[in-house]
């Protein structure tokens, strides 16, 4: 979700450090290379779809407004307590995207 939320709001500094994150972390090429066309291939789960979709529509919120439909998309995947878990962490790293953007850092 950090490098979803990271690609949308076009933060270079942040795609970077999330990517190397999730290598690390044991996530393949394939599957990191295709999150910004998430919809279009079968890499992903539905929890993981219902997450991605979450995190682009509650990034985009001044657009989507976060429709009704995508919660109750996300709803059967997640717990109240997750949606919120989800829901912080992609207004944190919506935050430290517009620093990171604004003050101009860019990938070591």
């Amino acid at each position: 979700m950090r490098l979803r939320a990271s690609q949308i709001n076009g933060c270079a500094y942040c795609v970077d450090m999330h990517t190397g994150d999730a290598r690390k972390g044991g996530e393949t090429d394939r599957r990191l290379a295709t999150v910004s066309v998430w919809r279009e291939t079968p890499f992903f789960t539905e929890r993981e779809r219902a997450a991605l979709e979450w995190t682009e529509s509650v990034t985009l919120l001044a657009q989507t407004h976060v429709p009704g439909e995508v919660w109750e998309r996300v709803k059967p995947h997640f717990s109240d307590q997750e949606i919120t878990d989800l829901t912080l962490l992609i207004i944190a790293i919506n935050g430290w995207n517009r620093i990171a953007v604004t003050f101009r850092k860019m990938p070591a």
